[in-house]
């Protein structure tokens, strides 16, 4: 087993070596629950890093959203490069849930486009857990949702060895069974092909090609990894495992012994909706499961299958289903919460919205009662199954201080960078005050952030601004991920002096060039200017030696009282400290491709993607050269997480496939042939 090597290039430093020793000192000893209360600044996920070196079991990074977990995930494939690093998050670029409208009468069916590169990710999680130890998973939420049975998943793996004698036909069938799809040429995820000595399988959770070459006698020679471009045989192997290419499969003996219980919940469920005078929808329901019996008795599988997972797994009525978390080692694993404050609520939220949704449908004969049964797990449910958690936050919430056996502060930073200063200004004139604050900061080459409560406001105060001269620009949730993250690399460039936001400003990016923080309606009451929102805000002017935040207020509410004096605390540490070591804090410099999403080594936005894939189409003369070049492009920023430059490149090589090739100039003693 490959164990846990941590890779830096620097050591622990500030409250870091504190604390990665006591938090393992801690699990160590038997404790379940921990919190790691990090300011804004003090290197977080190296600690984190730290402890999962220390501690050598596989680990469950959760992050309350992609974009987080996606700089988590570059992060730790940094830190651990001989370890299997894994994403898994929502695979879905678009989603829209099957649902029911009863004051409409408007039914909804279930849409969705699968992000192939993110489905693949998906099964590569499962497969490294169950294949190996040193496995770090960075997931966002999305994990706590129903999957198969892990015992089922196993036993539908295929083992293929050098020296097995094998059987086509059952190779064959058994590919097809998981899910794969039989090719006669072109290979894509999770299909096969067969040549007169060998078998090509694009697994579903792999990039490369596993050429599996056989004898006159069908006994297995070699098994090589092949890159899937270029041909280049990569690795020769022993053996290898395919894994099936979904996650929610079950055996056939399973299969034939659900129909059964299924056929009798419908007939009991008609019995149901006809004594209620809702003929129409037993006859509906009637219709749609019987359908997909059918599919699932002739394939194995039907669309929705997840609807009938209590039946498939053997569940018992609100038994909770299998996740992502049943297929981590049972009592020898770490779950990570970052910032743990907003991550925890999501479990509950995302549960009840489940169980309205599944009801209405349920109710008006669209689903069975036991598809309430496919959902996420509960709150309690989450933490019966995990192991020992450490919560991560700069604020943690009363949950995680009350579950914690100890919390453990790290508020030394070891760059020396204070928490900024705070002054209280009031609200009468204060936009001209905040232009007057923000020309002193663009003479600077400074960056302002100013939170506002509503949308409205942070438009009509943009508007205000750039009338003044400078160079504004919002975000808000009508702005979707994509332009945000723009905006913010635009801040950074100093193609913006203000950012005006609401409560996303809060948590996530680092923005060092930040030197002010201005907060309006500091005073009102309510979760955006709550003592934790306060704090976070606070923090967002932390990375600048300059750091200062102003509150607009007409008096001091508790929050920011509150507020005020955690604030006061932490720089009296940091300025011991400093003091101690003769430190000098200065503005933290990073690369703009070190913070934000959007960067790759031949231009970080569509536009210059677009330029590539024109460049390529020029100089390149076949179409199957041109297919080529861009799906390399395509895997390179998938690498990178960078889905929508990769679903540029797919979109691309999916109209090159489509076009026809033009006939060549028939020669003059041959008739042209009818097209």
């Amino acid at each position: 087993m490959n164990k846990f090597f941590l890779h830096s290039h620097y050591d622990p430093a500030g409250d870091q070596p504190k604390a990665i020793k006591s938090l393992s000192q801690n699990f160590q000893m038997g404790m379940k629950e921990q919190t790691l209360l990090g300011v804004t600044g003090s290197g977080k996920t190296f600690t984190m890093a730290g402890v999962i070196q220390q501690l050598q079991v596989p680990t469950l990074i959760l992050s309350p959203n992609k974009t987080l977990a996606a700089q988590l995930f570059r992060e730790f494939k940094e830190y651990f490069p001989e370890n299997a690093v894994e994403y898994f998050v929502s695979n879905f670029n678009y989603y829209q849930p099957e649902a029911y409208l009863p004051q409409k009468n408007v039914y909804i069916e279930k849409e969705s486009r699968i992000n192939d590169e993110l489905d693949r990710m998906r099964i590569s999680t499962v497969a490294s857990l169950l294949e190996r130890k040193d496995t770090i998973v960075i997931a966002s939420v999305s994990c706590i949702y129903g999957m198969g049975a892990p015992a089922d998943y196993k036993e539908l793996i295929l083992l293929l060895t050098v020296g097995m004698q094998i059987d086509l036909k059952k190779i064959s069938q058994h590919l097809v069974r998981i899910l794969y799809e039989e090719r006669d040429f072109t290979l894509e995820r999770a299909c096969f092909r067969y040549f007169n000595d060998h078998l090509d399988i694009h697994s579903s959770y792999s990039k490369d090609l596993l050429r599996i070459s056989f004898d006159d006698n069908f006994t297995i020679v070699s098994i090589k990894v092949i890159q899937y471009i270029t041909g280049t045989i990569l690795e020769e192997l022993t053996r290898t495992l395919i894994y099936p290419a979904r996650l929610f499969l079950t055996t056939d003996n399973k299969i034939e012994q659900s129909i059964e219980n299924i056929e009798l919940e419908l007939i009991d469920r008609m019995q149901e909706l006809r004594a209620e005078g809702k003929s129409d929808e037993a006859s509906r329901l009637e219709s749609r499961v019987k359908y997909d019996i059918d599919m699932m008795l002739s394939m194995g599988y039907c669309n929705g299958i997840e609807n009938y997972s209590r039946h498939l797994t053997f569940r018992k009525p609100g038994e909770r289903p299998f996740t992502l978390l049943d297929y981590f080692p049972k009592g020898d694993y770490l779950t990570i919460i970052d910032e743990s404050h907003i991550a925890i609520p999501q479990i509950s939220g995302m549960f009840n919205g489940n169980l309205s949704r599944r009801t209405t449908l349920v109710n008006h004969g669209f689903r069975l009662p036991s598809a309430i049964d496919h959902r996420p797990l509960t709150t309690d449910e989450f933490f019966t199954i995990a192991d020992k958690v450490l919560y991560v936050s700069a604020t943690p919430a009363n949950f995680e201080i009350e579950q914690s056996e100890a919390v453990i502060e790290q508020i030394i930073r070891p760059t020396g960078l204070l928490d900024p200063l705070i002054e209280i200004r009031p609200s009468e004139g204060q936009i001209t005050d905040i232009i007057r604050e923000a020309k002193i900061r663009k003479k600077n080459n400074e960056r302002v952030l100013i939170t506002t409560l509503t949308k409205k406001m942070a438009e009509n105060l943009t508007e205000h601004l750039i009338e003044s001269g400078l160079l504004v620009s919002y975000i808000h949730s009508d702005v979707d991920t994509i332009q945000r993250t723009e905006i913010l690399r635009d801040l950074r460039l100093g193609k913006y002096d203000i950012i005006v936001g609401i409560n996303l400003l809060r948590e996530g990016i680092d923005l060092p060039e930040v030197s002010l923080v201005c907060i309006l309606d500091a005073d009102k009451v309510g979760f955006l200017r709550s003592t934790r929102s306060l704090i976070q805000i606070i923090g967002r002017s932390a990375r600048n030696s300059k750091g200062l935040v102003l509150m607009y207020a007409d008096k001091v509410s508790n929050a920011m009282r509150e507020a005020m004096r955690e604030t006061s605390r932490r720089r009296k540490l940091q300025e011991k400290f400093n003091t101690q070591h003769s430190i000098t804090p200065k503005t933290i410099k990073k690369e703009i491709k070190e913070i934000l999403e959007r960067t790759h080594n031949v231009g970080d936005s569509k536009k210059a993607l677009k330029v590539d894939i024109k460049h390529i189409l020029k100089h390149q003369k076949t179409k199957e050269k041109q297919i080529a070049q861009i799906t390399i492009l395509m895997d390179e920023y998938a690498d990178k997480l960078l889905f929508v430059e990769a679903a540029i490149c797919r979109d691309a090589i999916l109209k090159l496939e489509k076009k026809k090739d033009l006939p060549k100039t028939p020669k003059k003693t041959e008739k042209p042939k009818k097209l």
